[in-house]
């Protein structure tokens, strides 16, 4: 059966060719497409270096032009955009990375072709290679356009937002009226030395990150408590409940956050006319007093937030075995330590990741903070409102103003912290390990 088998696949046989030199093939793969051509590749060889050719007749003109238009960022004011030169530069950049890349790959593929066909593989017939090859690129056909959509909608304006943090872009040197110029680090070490700008950036990043704890966990521990609560046997009617606990959900956010906006109104709004006043005989300032407004916003999102939590919650809870609640019954277990050994373990497995993306939402929640109160109220000897987070402080300094460069710096801190962020609790979360352990 076997000899039968390999007389019907010759190309299979292997046969070792101790001639054939990897090491040749990658110089000759210096000149892309030759060293598939020495592998006996040729059409695949031939189709390399016209690839390469044309890239390189129709892109290195407009590759020169975008690197050197990086570095100088325009030659004369008011003729040319720094702007346009730095977005022009990244592109070339964007190709040239492209280029080097799939230059290697053409050496790296001649390579180990090289060393396949020296351990006895032999290249097939134009049919049977190309359906091999189209079997292997197919995954990477699908999922490019989706990459190359990728790279313009969010790899570009990223870059665009890091490189400008790195120039002195602001209102009075705008362009095309002036060009840019590179200034290194010097907005970082403003950030640091200046007193107003310090004294500024660590108010708003203790209170961003603040928000984003308490508001988040006081929302993850309501959700947890009712979801807990209504999953009780002994209650009725759990379906009208259920709905009603989840109703703040289906209204949408924004049109909530005017609303509390309206009812929190230190004039007019109906907690302080029709609450605190009739039955306290006080009124509080939620919308000009800082620790009232941070507290008044921590509310609303903790409003905002628990309905999600709470239907995640209520379907892992519904999932749990009720076995593991009878064994624990039978060895005498408490209701805490139910909760502590059984029901909480389960509910942070099924939704750990997707909590933690709720505090990296609230983290960069612009809109509770600027519906509710534009970032206010104003802080004496700051350049930002007293419930500033970053990501709104970014939207002032930017749109208002214009401080284009300064709010580029802060971003890229911004999206560091949320990626360490992010990427530490996924490596913690128990649902991550299993997956890495499958």
């Amino acid at each position: 059966m076997a000899t039968d088998e390999n007389q019907k696949k010759p190309s299979q046989t292997r046969t070792k060719d101790l001639n054939h030199s990897p090491k040749k093939a990658m110089l000759l793969s210096i000149i892309p497409g030759m060293g598939q051509i020495y592998n006996r590749r040729k059409l695949k060889g031939i189709a390399i270096f016209i690839l390469f050719a044309a890239f390189a007749f129709v892109m290195i003109e407009f590759a020169a032009a975008g690197l050197q238009g990086l570095i100088t960022l325009g030659n004369e004011a008011r003729v040319d955009d720094s702007r346009v030169f730095l977005i022009e530069g990244i592109l070339a950049l964007l190709f040239t990375v492209f280029y080097a890349a799939f230059y290697w790959f053409n050496i790296q593929d001649a390579k180990v072709e090289a060393q396949k066909i020296r351990n006895g593989w032999k290249p097939g017939g134009v049919m049977e290679n190309f359906h091999n090859s189209w079997d292997t690129a197919f995954p990477y056909v699908m999922i490019g356009p989706g990459f190359a959509l990728l790279i313009f909608v969010v790899i570009l304006p990223l870059l665009f937002m890091g490189f400008l943090a790195f120039t002195n872009y602001n209102l009075y040197n705008a362009p095309p009226r002036s060009l840019l110029e590179w200034v290194g680090f010097e907005n970082f070490i403003r950030l640091v030395t200046l007193s107003e700008w310090r004294e500024t950036f660590v108010s708003v990043l203790s209170w961003t990150l603040t928000w984003t704890f308490v508001a988040t966990t006081l929302s993850i521990g309501l959700a947890m408590f009712l979801a807990i609560l209504t999953n009780d046997k002994r209650l009725k009617g759990k379906k009208i409940i259920r709905t009603i606990l989840i109703l703040p959900w289906a209204v949408p956010g924004f049109v909530t956050i005017i609303i509390f906006s309206a009812l929190f109104n230190d004039s007019f709004g109906a907690i302080n006319n029709d609450i605190l006043q009739p039955l306290f005989n006080i009124t509080i300032p939620w919308m000009t007093n800082v620790m009232w407004s941070r507290i008044a916003i921590i509310m609303i999102q903790v409003w905002l937030g628990f309905p999600f939590v709470y239907a995640l919650f209520s379907g892992v809870l519904q999932g749990i075995s009720s076995d593991w609640y009878e064994a624990a019954d039978m060895d005498g277990a408490s209701r805490w330590q139910k909760f502590t050994n059984i029901t909480f373990p389960h509910l942070m497995f099924a939704t750990g990741p997707l909590l933690i993306t709720q505090y990296t939402f609230n983290f960069n929640n612009f809109n509770i903070i600027y519906l509710f109160n534009e970032g206010g109220p104003a802080v004496r000897g700051q350049n930002a409102g007293g419930t500033d987070i970053l990501i709104s402080w970014v939207y002032n300094l930017t749109f208002t103003n214009s401080q284009f460069s300064m709010a580029a710096a802060i971003s890229l801190i911004l999206g560091l912290i949320v990626a360490t962020f992010a990427f530490f609790q996924f490596r913690r979360s128990s649902s991550f390990k299993e997956e890495g352990n499958n």
